[in-house]
């Protein structure tokens, strides 16, 4: 019975960055004109956040002037970003 060598290591580099590859992100920026409670209001809903990681994106945002709020396919982002930027807050989608 012949006996199967693991891949080497290259080839499972290549796999993780294919899975990667296609991994984009919402990057959520700070204004002087959206409140806490609005911008949490709409990270539950637009982003599926429970409340405690809207506000930690929230407060992240305020203070370091961005965060990440969303991970996943340009796709899947790309209703998700424009309903943000929509509703008044400044968003844009990057490459993880």
């Amino acid at each position: 019975m012949p006996q199967t060598q693991p891949a080497p290591q290259h080839e499972y580099d290549e796999e993780l960055l294919t899975e990667y590859a296609d991994l984009y992100q919402i990057m959520l920026y700070n204004d002087d004109y959206n409140t806490f409670d609005y911008v949490i209001d709409l990270l539950m809903e637009v982003c599926e956040h429970t409340y405690e990681q809207a506000e930690q994106c929230a407060t992240l945002v305020h203070f370091s002037g961005k965060c990440p709020v969303k991970e996943g396919s340009y796709e899947d982002l790309l209703p998700r970003c424009s309903r943000l930027t929509q509703a008044g807050l400044t968003a844009e989608i990057l490459p993880r």
